[in-house]
């Protein structure tokens, strides 16, 4: 496998953005979230056993997993996320490898860059990644763009935030911190200075 930068934040912190950065520098970007939103899209592979396991109600009309309906299953029922989880993570997992494998046929794109919001929760994350880049922010950033983004309560994202590690935990685990605290604008620089070291990190620095 190509060298492969971990790429992590808490909800709310700008990965998207970030990881936008990177693929406009020719890098190839496996987004897990995103992998996660096809295989739960209606038809998704996984919707079949998200059924079978929580029942229709959790399906909106059109067959795509209804998120409300699956937040509040989770946050009532502790291990409604590990039955998700154990359904999902596996796909996602399979799914990120294709990808990741696919992207080292693709002698333009020097390194690849793997999105995942819950790399540091993983545990395994280590052996997944060469390096790990953290999009960091303040809780109250994180909490504003939420609820501008996804017009949830406050208290929804702070329940969110209260499942996934803390900031501390995050930094603690970064080889390097973006941070996305400010405007979209400060984030060019900080990608373009990383992306500089990642290609000289796997031998592709001009």
């Amino acid at each position: 496998m190509s060298y492969v930068v971990g790429l992590t934040g808490g909800i709310g912190s700008g990965k998207s953005a970030v990881g936008d950065l990177f693929a406009a520098r020719g890098v190839t970007v496996v987004d897990t979230d995103a992998i996660a939103h096809a295989l739960t899209a209606p038809g998704g592979m996984a919707m079949p056993a998200i059924l079978a396991e929580f029942g229709d109600t959790v399906a909106s009309a059109d067959g795509a997993l209804d998120r409300a309906a699956m937040r509040a299953i989770v946050f009532a029922d502790a291990s409604a996320r590990k039955r998700l989880e154990a359904i999902l993570h596996p796909m996602i997992g399979s799914e990120s490898e294709r990808l990741l494998s696919a992207s080292e046929v693709n002698k333009d794109a020097p390194y690849a860059i793997l999105m995942v919001p819950l790399l540091i929760e993983s545990g395994n994350y280590r052996d997944r990644v060469d390096r790990v880049a953290v999009v960091d922010c303040t809780e109250e950033t994180q909490i504003a763009r939420v609820i501008s983004r996804n017009g949830l309560a406050r208290s929804e994202v702070e329940r969110i935030l209260a499942a996934q590690a803390t900031r501390a935990q995050r930094l603690a685990a970064a080889d390097d911190v973006i941070d996305n605290d400010g405007a979209l604008a400060e984030l060019a620089p900080q990608i373009e200075r990383l992306h500089l070291d990642y290609l000289a990190r796997c031998g592709r620095a001009n």
